[in-house]
Parts: structure tokens; sequence; C-alpha cells
């Protein structure tokens, strides 16, 4: 899952850079008497975001090119930031400047694609709509005759060489076995490109996908064993530099209700909830709490000694909005982002529970 959601990840950039080159938004830009060829400036790309919906909204849209730089597909010119900010500031492709990392991942990927594009234009495609086990699956191949293609056409010196490159391809997620059952083999099972490398990407499905990872993380770290689910006993005085709850815990059906409001429950008149607007100020480690959560996000964890203790930030309020923005809809790491992209000084409008739990904090 992970080597594909990279893939995509790839192609989505660059479709996106050929788009911006066409429109003219990836031009040579002069700064401080020096030329940087080949640049966008953020502010201007995240208008082309929004105007062109591939983003909702700014946010989201700064979201979005962060992923590309997580993914070293883009960076700021002088590779001195490493978050994407909504600011005048130069970015390129890596593929306009010749930095792009082309790693053995790298190369696997774009022959890969060199073959995709390469059998689908063929006028006698092994593509075919073929049966497994009783199971007809469409523009499926079997390994053995991806490899005689291979040979045919130079792709490949010997039977062995072809046989690693088939595993290498189906390692990084190019290609499967039509059932997911087996590994590659030279044989007469079938396999399937599991990438449409010619399909429109739009960025927002980058964040689609990962918030089905988000879910599966949330889930992973409210298992009982986990060392951050709410529903275990604090962590005794000295042991932790965070608090992760009061002493007094309360009981698991409370905690339980807690964790299950819905957004349009936080937004009901009638909620048990007070807003409260909290200003945090960072210093040089950052603000010094931990949000979880997927939509509505809350605040998990608190560092005693940090600015979000002394702006009087707490554990298990639920994080509304962040510099204005509402954030209820948004699942914790694209919160999280919004704080680490934003100005040092930070806005937080917290819904804190009332009476029942108002012992939480």
């Amino acid at each position: 899952m992970a080597a594909q959601q990279k893939v995509e990840t790839l192609i989505a950039g660059e479709q996106l850079r050929l788009k911006l080159h066409d429109e003219k938004v990836i031009k040579d830009r002069r700064y401080h008497l020096r030329t940087y060829p080949n640049c966008f400036i953020a502010q201007e790309l995240l208008d082309w975001l929004v105007s062109h919906k591939e983003a909702p909204d700014r946010a989201t849209a700064v979201c979005l090119m962060q992923q590309l730089m997580d993914h070293n597909i883009v960076h700021h010119v002088c590779d001195k930031r490493l978050i994407f900010k909504d600011a005048k500031l130069l970015y390129r492709f890596r593929k306009d400047d010749g930095t792009f990392p082309f790693n053995t991942e790298m190369k696997v990927f774009m022959h890969g694609q060199r073959l995709y594009e390469h059998i689908t234009g063929d006028n006698n495609s092994i593509l075919e709509l073929r049966e497994e086990l009783g199971v007809s699956y469409h523009r499926s191949f079997p390994g053995c005759q991806l490899i005689d293609w291979l040979l045919q056409n130079s792709e490949a010196e010997s039977r062995r060489q072809g046989l690693e490159l088939c595993c290498a391809l189906q390692e990084h997620g190019i290609i499967q076995h039509v059932a997911k059952q087996h590994d590659f083999f030279d044989s007469g099972l079938l396999y399937q490109f599991c990438i449409n490398f010619r399909r429109r990407r739009r960025l927002s499905e980058l964040l689609n996908k990962n918030d089905e990872e988000t879910t599966a993380s949330i889930q992973e770290e409210n298992h009982p064993d986990s060392p951050f689910c709410l529903h275990k006993s604090p962590p005794l005085e000295g042991n932790s530099a965070f608090q992760s709850g009061n002493k007094n815990i309360p009981p698991f059906k409370t905690l339980f209700t807690f964790l299950n409001f819905t957004c349009e429950e936080l937004l009901t008149p009638s909620a048990p909830f007070t807003k409260r607007v909290l200003t945090v100020i960072g210093d040089a480690l950052g603000w010094g709490f931990v949000i979880r959560g997927v939509a509505p996000c809350y605040v998990q964890a608190v560092d005693p000694g940090s600015p979000a203790a002394a702006a009087g930030v707490k554990v298990r309020q639920f994080v509304c909005q962040v510099n204005g923005k509402c954030v209820l809809y948004l699942d914790y790491r694209t919160v999280t982002r919004l704080v680490m992209t934003g100005p040092r000084t930070v806005e937080l409008e917290k819904l804190i529970l009332f009476p029942v739990l108002d012992h939480w904090g």
C-alpha cells in the first residue's frame, strides 16, 4: 500500500508539473538580482490550485504541496525550507533543476511507466480479457508472456533478467497477481498493471488516501495496549514529560462517549460545551501539545512546561478552529500541518465539555 501510494503521488506530481508549465505558472523568476529558472511562487500556485478546483481552500492546498515536498518532488529553490509556506517564496520541481533523486525505486517506477505506455500502445497488446480459476480479468497477461514481450522488445537480455524486472515491478506496486495471491512467476499465472499511468490524477486524491491511512493509524493508537490510549490509566507522576489525563479517571462509558461525539453534535446549540479561544506562542521547541482524532480532533497530551500549558491548553479538549479556520472536519495530521505551517503564534478555539467532564480540564 505504501509503495503504491508513493507511485500515485509521483504521477500526480508529474501531471501537475506539466500542466503548470503549459499554463506558464512555472517560469523564470528574478529575485535579488538573481534569476531562478523554472520556478513558481507559492502564493500564486495556491491561487491556481484553488481556482482550478485542485483544492477546496488554501489550507488544503498547502497540505497537498507539503506532500509533494515530503516525497522530494518539490523543494525550495535554496533548500533552506522543509515546510511549504503560503508566502512569496520561490519553489521548484526537482525534475526541472536536475535534483530529483533517481534511486533504485525511482528507476523501477520510470521503467514501469515506460513499459505501460509501450504495452498499452501496442496494436497487438498482450493485455487481454483472460480467465483464471473460473474468474475473468480484463487487461491481464500471463507472467511468461510478459517476459516474452520484454525479450522481444529488448527490455531484458535473458529470462532471468526479465523475471527480476517483473519481481521489482510487483514489489513497487506497479503490477500484481490478479487475485493478489502469488508473487511473480515465469508461468501461466495472470497478472495486471495495478496503476493506470494515463489516468488524470487530482491532487485531492492524495489526501483521501492519507485519510484512510490516518483512520487505520488512529485505530492502532486507540488499541488498549497503546501508550497513548485514552482508555488506560495515566502514567504515574515523574514517568512522563506529558500529561495524558487526570488522576481521577472517569468511567469507561464517559470516556467512550467523549471520543464518539460527531462534528454535528458539537455544533448544536444544546451541546454541553463551552468555546474558549487560546493563544499559544511557540518557542524554539514548538508548542508542546499533541492532537489526535479524525473529525473532530482533540488534545491528547500536553507538555506541562510548554507554551501550550501556559496558555491553558489541556487534554481532552476538542479543537474547533486554528487561526480562524474551522478544523472540526479535518483529521489530526491536517490540523497539525496547519499549526506547523502557520505563524509562530497560534490561535486555537477549543470546545470544552461541561459540567459532567469538567474535571478533565
